[in-house]
Formats: structure tokens, C-alpha cells, sequence
């Protein structure tokens, strides 16, 4: 009996890793990412170990993307400099980090021309992975392909700071 439970063991071991090998949740070993730029004109996004540039990456943004979010469905991509501050590992766009937009001068902005400034501002995967996104599509987020967006993910810890410039 223990030879029958040693082998089913030993069997659905061998059987998890390697469904292990497709996840969506990859690790990273490497010097702590510091720092994330976005250039909003270039369509980059860099992550920093302090001035060395570990990886980038191609970006799409929200679908107007020239000047700074103002107000909730601007579809503009906020610029200035945020924080990582959350993780959804159930985003409807594969995987996402958060920014923390809007802050105090956001809001208050929004404030006084009577609206809301929106929020939920994330960098998040594909929306369908099949198909080639080439244009800005976002409401004012920041899209990666899915296979980045893992990198991503594993790399880049809640509170580090993001700057996002125009």
C-alpha cells in the first residue's frame, strides 16, 4: 500500500509541474526594478534598476492619448509620477498593476471643472490575446502583450514609482 501511495504521489508531483510551465504567475530573480518611465510619444515603457535599463517594452495607451487625464472617460493616459499600488491577477486584460492615479492635484483638478477624474488606471495584457491590438485602445490605461505583461508582473513590486511622461 505504501509503494501504490508512493508511485500516485510521485505521478501527480510529475503531473502538476508540468502544468506549472504555462502559467500565467512567472518569477523573477533579477535586480529589483526601481523605477518604471513611460514615454507617451515614443510608446515605451522602460523598467530601472536606479539608471540601468532592464527591460522595455512596445505600448498602446488610452485611445486619446495626447495630454495629461483630466476627467473620467477622456480616454488620456495620466503623466506625472505615480506608484505601483495594487495587483490583479483576475484582470479581464490577463494580468494588471495598478497605478495610483488619481492623486490629490487629480482630483482636485477634476473637482473644479465639476467631474470626476475616473481612476482604475492599470498596466494590463491584451484584451484579446489572437489578435494584434495596433492602435491606442485603452480608456487611458497602459497595454502590453499578454507574454509581458507576465514579465511584467513579476518584475514590478507595489510601491515602486512610475513616471509617465508625454
Amino acid at each position: 500500500m505504501k509503494r501504490r501511495n508512493l508511485i500516485l504521489g510521485g505521478t501527480a508531483l510529475v503531473a502538476l509541474g508540468a502544468c506549472g510551465g504555462n502559467s500565467k504567475f512567472k518569477r523573477y530573480y533579477g535586480p529589483e526594478v526601481t523605477y518604471v518611465v513611460v514615454n507617451k510619444g515614443a510608446r515605451n515603457m522602460y523598467l530601472l534598476h536606479h539608471d540601468k535599463v532592464l527591460e522595455s517594452y512596445p505600448i498602446k495607451l488610452g485611445f486619446a492619448p495626447t495630454g495629461h487625464k483630466e476627467i473620467e472617460g477622456d480616454g488620456k493616459t495620466p503623466e506625472g509620477i505615480y506608484w505601483i499600488d495594487r495587483r490583479n491577477p483576475n484582470s479581464r486584460f490577463h494580468l494588471s498593476i495598478g497605478i495610483s492615479y488619481p492623486n490629490e492635484r487629480d482630483r482636485q483638478r477634476a473637482a473644479a471643472m465639476g467631474k470626476s477624474p475616473g481612476g482604475e488606471i492599470f498596466i494590463h495584457g491584451q484584451r484579446v490575446p489572437t489578435r494584434k491590438d495596433k492602435d491606442d485602445w485603452t480608456w487611458g490605461c497602459i497595454s502590453v502583450t499578454n507574454k509581458q505583461m507576465e514579465q511584467i508582473y513579476a518584475m514590478v513590486g507595489d510601491g515602486t514609482p512610475i513616471q509617465i511622461n508625454p
